[in-house]
Parts: C-alpha cells; sequence; structure tokens
C-alpha cells in the first residue's frame, strides 16, 4: 500500500532537522513563549499573594473584622430541643430526666471550683454594676480577668439542691444566657417607650432587663407566676465586654434562671422571652435575635 503524501510533511512539521524546528518553531522561539507565560503568570500570582497578605495585615487577631451580621446578640435558653420544645409527664421519671441532665452539664462550668484561678477571676459583686474595663483588645495586656458567676445567685433553679430543677415538682427551671460577641457592650434602656407596661418594673440601672410572658393571647392567665432568679433578673454590665477565645478563654457569661410556678397542666403554652436594650434590636428572620420563643407542656395524666 503507497505511503500517504502527506506522513512526511507532517512528521516534518512534528520536527524539522533541517532548520532545527520543533511544531514549526525554533528553540529561541519556544524559549520565548515559555518566558513569557512564565513572567505572565508569576504576575498574577504575585498580585494575589501580595493581595492576601495586605489583608491579612488588616485583620485582628482578637476581634472578628466583619461582625455587623452576628449583632445583635442571640439570646438562648438551657434545655434545648430542636424545636424548641420542654413536654414531660409528671409520672414518668424518664421524660423529664434528659432536660435536668442538660441543666447539670451546662451549669458544671459554673462550678464554684472552677473559678478559684485568681489569675483569671474576680468577684464583681452581686448587684448590677458599670462595664468592667480591662483594657483595649490590641493593647498587651494580655489575658483579661472574669467576673466570678456564683450559681447560688440562680436559686433553686442552681442544681446544688433540687437535682432535678422544679421538673419532678412540675415547676421547671430554664436557663437563660445571651450570647457572646466580641467587644460588645449592650445598653439598658433609657426609656420605657418600647417596653410592654408589665415588664417595665424591671428596667434599673446598669442592667439589660429580660421579660417573659405568653406568646398567644388564648394562654393569657395559663401561664401563673413566672420567678427570675441571678442578678437583678437580667444580664448586669458588669459582666461585659467579652474580649474573644484568645483572650477570654475563661470567661462566664451572666445566667438568668427562670421557674414556672403554676404552669397550666395538659396543656401546650406558648411563652416569649425578650431582651430589652438600646442596641439590642429583633428580627423575624432569627427566632433567636433578642428573644426566643418556647413550648412547655407538663402532664399528669
Amino acid at each position: 500500500m503507497p505511503a500517504n503524501k502527506d506522513d512526511g510533511g507532517w512528521k516534518k512539521f512534528l520536527w524539522n532537522s533541517e532548520k532545527g524546528e520543533l511544531l514549526g518553531r525554533t528553540g529561541g522561539s519556544w524559549l520565548k513563549i515559555i518566558l513569557f507565560y512564565v513572567i505572565f503568570y508569576g504576575c498574577l500570582a504575585a498580585i494575589f499573594i501580595g493581595t492576601i497578605q495586605a489583608m491579612l495585615l488588616t485583620l485582628s487577631n482578637y476581634k472578628p473584622t466583619w461582625q455587623d451580621r452576628v449583632a445583635p446578640p442571640g439570646l438562648s435558653h438551657t434545655p434545648k430541643s430542636e424545636k424548641a420544645e420542654v413536654t414531660f409527664n409528671l409520672n414518668d421519671v424518664e421524660t423529664y430526666l434528659p432536660y435536668a441532665k442538660a441543666m447539670r452539664d451546662f451549669l458544671s462550668n459554673y462550678d464554684e471550683d472552677k473559678q478559684k484561678d485568681q489569675m483569671k477571676y474576680e468577684d464583681c459583686g452581686d448587684d448590677p454594676a458599670d462595664y468592667k474595663n480591662r483594657g483595649d483588645l490590641e493593647s498587651d495586656v494580655g489575658v483579661r480577668k472574669a467576673c466570678r458567676f456564683n450559681r447560688r445567685l440562680l436559686g433553686p433553679c442552681s442544681g446544688i439542691e433540687d437535682r432535678e430543677f422544679g421538673y419532678k415538682e412540675g415547676k421547671p427551671c430554664l436557663i437563660v444566657k445571651l450570647n457572646r460577641i466580641v467587644n460588645f457592650r449592650p445598653k439598658p434602656p433609657s426609656s420605657n417607650e418600647s417596653i410592654p407596661e408589665d415588664a417595665q418594673p424591671k428596667v434599673q440601672p446598669n442592667l439589660i432587663p429580660l421579660y417573659c410572658t405568653n406568646k398567644k393571647e388564648e394562654d393569657a392567665g395559663k401561664i401563673g407566676e413566672i420567678k427570675y432568679y441571678g442578678i437583678g433578673g437580667g444580664f448586669p454590665l458588669q459582666y461585659y465586654p467579652y474580649y474573644g477565645k484568645l483572650l477570654h478563654d475563661h470567661y462566664l457569661q451572666p445566667l438568668v434562671a427562670l421557674q414556672f410556678t403554676n404552669l397550666t397542666m395538659n396543656t401546650e403554652l406558648r411563652i416569649e422571652c425578650k431582651v430589652f436594650g438600646d442596641n439590642i434590636g429583633y428580627s423575624e428572620k432569627d427566632r433567636y435575635q433578642g428573644r426566643f420563643d418556647i413550648k412547655i407542656q407538663i402532664n399528669d395524666l
């Protein structure tokens, strides 16, 4: 079979020994092409690396640069379930033991023996006081002290005397906290305009007040008395600001304990809790921003 006439031309294009060309170009030509792309992409890489380095220089080791999306703080509670429901039967211990265990596990961080280190903790008083300023985030002070929080301030919801936190008697407790935001200083309400009338007596200096009530109109009169335990029944300012995990890894948030002493039995009750402050807002998209609501049902049948 005769050879294809194009075979010679194709082979010559791949390598032309007479002209010293590879794929139609000389070695010098290929060298210039390679150098061009090496320099071009090298410059792009240098610009990219320089941009990243410049950006890193603007970031703080202690505080998130962009934290506008996490402020104001969320309000959360323990025990917490996926559906924000607490349902149990007084005649079945197994139905409320998980709630009591969640409370004990959470409060174990507030045990007195864990707050003895004088280099990390200090007494800040049992009454609401002004912010505890421990220097700027970027200063050379290093690790900052944190205020101690005595579990006994939570009264019958401390878990010290009652390991079941009132669940056995049908008077359940919740532990409420404001979520941490680095260098955030919550501001107490400057007026009563945005505060429900029933919550206004809870307003006092140096305190972010917490107030809970029925979420639905039909539940009015079914909630009964709610008792508040902690420092002033709210969140005292001396526990702020929080300096972040690097400087404040041992930080303890102030807590408020709620005890529902007379809930209507065998009825699903929707309860809403809110904190009030000049720089604390609420969002319909985030049910935990500055507030939360929870369903509680105690059965005795």
